[in-house]
Formats: structure tokens, C-alpha cells, sequence
């Protein structure tokens, strides 16, 4: 089979196409390379038609019930979008075809789906975002059965895939060590910010409220982004130290966005805080590029300790010097572009951002390494011929072992 006969069908449910920049960059990859892409996704702002093609990709979308945030809600969302997704599946199969099933968790179900087309001969590549048990200890604080039926669904995805694809080098061993895949069929391609996207101009001197620093942040208002730990740091340089010439900007929208208005509120320094909530690319990029330095204040455990934050990518990109918790995928992503408070201490975090604040030297010298770190070794660009060798392991020439993706 030729590559320009390849069909692939992406199967997502936390985020609309084309707002999930990771699928959509993946997407676009493989149609430049002659894949023919579908994509199966939730309805959500901007992203409301059900069918859409957008730069020759067909998305089919389907509408949730509700925005999880407990079990029963996160089991009733993801009951509804595993049925309209294995509905719409048959649609694509029996319309336009496939030849590839590539999942996106969460939720690890898919496989499911994978399963049933793996029987007339399709592949499973799945695509590993989340890890969900662990997710799930972070949101609720305990394990219990719930934890382990995670762990038994996040195997079955790995077990049922042809390949696996991991965003950093953690997640491909868990891939190995607890999904049981040889190296060899796991891939890492890093969530790398896309240049021509991701812009530097010049800053909205507005944005600054009359102060003289701006602290940025870009990110989902969920429990696990740390947003207490930003405030309470907020409070901290406001109230304590005096900084009266610091203005914050947070850009995302979330389960929590009002309680985190509340919050300020609470704290005495919603003068000192702009929510923007959910925001086209545009008031995205000019926040961030008027900020003087930018936060990532994720909460330090398990889930967030391995995973490649988005935000940290984009803050480099736009050679933005950083603070954050000291977490192992977050110190490997900044290295020097970022300054590391001890995990979850909301005072260490306010103390590092008022070492940035004062020193500008520092912040232009850390800034400029994480825009050189990303142009030279994480943008997109380097990530996507990842991407297709994970591909071609799908169809190795006869006789010819599969690429190695481990060593990545």
C-alpha cells in the first residue's frame, strides 16, 4: 500500500479540533506527508459544526453532556463520547475509510474501538497524553478500585496498540515497564510549540494595568494547575513584601475559573489579577508577550512530577523566563530557562518570582536560552519526523525490523 492510499482516523475527546494544538500539529504533519487524516472529537467554543473539513482534515464532531469534574460526571462524559465515537467510527469506515486508528487519551478507552477494527485488519497507534491513574490519585486523593481499574485500561491500550507514542522519555517507560511494550514500538514525540504559531511581537503596554511587571500564565483553570499555590504567592508579594508594581495575567478557562475569581477576591488582590478566561491566539500571545517573566505553577505529584506541561514549551518559545515547582519533565523541558521553587510552597514561589521581578539581566539571560532550547531541539519541527517513524514501524518493509523509537 502506498502512503498517499494511507487514510488515518484520530480519535480525541478532552479537547475540539483544531483547539487541541497537539492533535491538530500531528494532523497537519501527516497530511503533508500524504496521509489522508479524520478526526473524531467533541463539539466545544468555536469548534461547534459537527462536520467541517479545515485545510483538507474532516472532522466529525459530536456534542458532551456535561464537564466532568467527580467520577460519576467523568463516567457519564466518558460513556457519551466512547458511543457517539465508535457511531461516527463506522460513519468514517464506511465513508471516506481508514487504514489507521490513532488514539488520544484520555479517557484509555479507545481500545476498545481499536479492538473491534484491529479484527478487519486496521492498525492502533495509541497516543499517550494523560496517565490517568495517576491523574485520577491527584484529583481524589486515594487509589482503591478505581485506581486500579485505571491501571488495567491504561494496559489493555498499551497491549492492544501496534505502537505506542509518548510525550517525553517517563511516559515511554511507562509504556515498557507498565504497559509491557518493547522499545521498539514506542515512540517520543515531544509536544513542541510551533513557531509560526507561537510569535514573538511587541507587548500591550495596556495589559500591565499601570504596573511595572507582568506575570504571565496560560493554562486550563483545573485543580491540578496549581492556581491556590499562584495566588497565594500573589498575596504574598502584595501584602508582604509590598509589591505594589506587579500585575498578574491569567489566561484560560476551567472547571474553576470562578472559584479562583473568588479566591482573589478573597486574598484582597483582585485589583492585582486579570482572568481573561478562555481567549482567541491573538490575546493568548499578547499576554504572554508582554509578560516579563511567566509562571507554571502545576502542583507537584505524580501525574504533573512526568508530564510535559504545554505552557512551558510556549513560555520559552516567546523567550520568557520561568518559575515553577521543581519537577523532573518540567526541569528537563527549562533547564536554565527557569528558576525552581521548592514543591507546592507558595511562599518559595513568590520569593523566586520576586528574584526575576528585580533582576532583569537574569530574566533577558534565561529568556534567551529557552528561546535557543526550543529552536534547536523542541519545536515541531524536530518532533514531527518522529511522528512518522512511528508510522512507518506500522508497515516495515518485508523482512526489515521496525524503527527503534526508545532511544529518543
Amino acid at each position: 500500500m502506498s502512503r498517499a492510499a494511507r487514510r488515518v482516523l484520530m480519535l480525541v475527546e478532552n479537547l475540539p479540533a483544531p483547539f487541541d494544538r497537539r492533535v491538530w500539529q500531528e494532523a497537519e504533519a501527516l497530511r503533508d506527508a500524504g496521509y489522508e487524516v479524520s478526526i473524531i472529537c467533541p463539539t466545544g467554543p468555536g469548534c461547534e459544526r459537527r462536520f467541517e473539513v479545515l485545510d483538507q482534515i474532516h472532522l466529525y464532531r459530536y456534542p458532551l453532556p456535561l464537564e466532568a469534574d467527580g467520577a460519576a460526571g467523568f463516567a457519564l462524559e466518558y460513556a457519551a463520547a466512547l458511543a457517539q465515537t465508535f457511531w461516527l467510527a463506522w460513519r468514517v469506515f464506511l465513508t471516506r475509510g481508514f487504514d489507521v486508528i490513532h488514539a488520544c487519551n484520555p479517557p484509555d478507552l479507545f481500545f476498545l474501538i481499536g479492538a473491534v477494527f484491529k479484527l478487519l485488519g486496521r492498525k492502533f497507534v495509541f497516543d499517550h497524553h494523560d496517565l490517568n491513574p495517576e491523574l485520577y490519585e491527584a484529583k481524589f486523593g486515594r487509589r482503591g478500585w478505581m485506581h486500579r481499574l485505571l491501571l488495567a485500561l491504561e494496559f489493555l491500550s498499551f497491549r492492544t496498540a501496534d505502537v505506542s507514542i509518548a510525550t517525553n522519555q517517563s511516559y515511554a517507560r511507562i509504556a515498557s515497564q507498565r504497559g509491557g511494550l518493547p522499545p521498539e514500538r514506542v515512540f517520543v514525540v515531544r509536544s513542541g510549540p510551533n513557531l509560526e504559531r507561537i510569535r514573538i511581537q511587541p507587548p500591550d503596554a495596556s495589559l500591565k494595568r499601570g504596573r511595572r511587571i507582568l506575570v504571565g500564565y496560560v493554562g486550563v483553570m483545573g485543580r491540578q494547575e496549581g492556581i491556590p499555590y499562584l495566588l497565594q504567592a500573589a498575596r504574598h508579594l502584595v501584602h508582604y513584601y509590598g509589591c505594589r508594581d506587579i500585575h498578574f495575567g491569567l489566561v484560560g478557562g476551567g472547571p474553576v475559573l470562578a472559584e479562583m475569581k473568588a479566591l482573589a477576591a478573597s486574598f484582597d488582590i483582585a485589583d492585582y489579577v486579570t482572568f481573561t478566561g478562555r481567549v482567541p491566539d491573538a490575546e493568548l500571545l499578547a499576554m504572554l508577550n508582554t509578560a516579563d517573566l511567566c509562571v507554571n505553577p502545576d502542583v507537584a505529584n505524580d501525574m504533573n512530577d512526568l508530564s510535559t506541561m504545554n505552557k512551558v514549551m510556549e513560555y520559552m518559545a516567546l523567550g520568557k523566563p520561568i518559575v515553577q515547582f521543581d519537577l523532573t519533565e518540567g526541569r528537563y523541558s527549562a533547564r536554565d530557562a527557569a528558576l525552581y521553587a521548592r514543591a507546592n510552597d507558595a511562599f518559595d514561589l513568590a520569593e523566586k518570582i520576586l528574584q526575576l521581578a528585580e533582576d532583569a539581566e537574569l530574566r533577558a539571560a534565561m529568556g534567551a536560552y529557552g528561546r535557543r532550547r526550543v529552536e534547536r531541539e523542541l519545536e515541531w519541527r524536530h518532533q514531527a519526523p518522529r511522528l512518522l517513524e512511528a508510522y512507518a514501524a506500522l508497515w516495515p518493509a518485508a523482512g526489515e525490523a521496525p524503527a527503534a523509537g526508545g532511544a529518543r
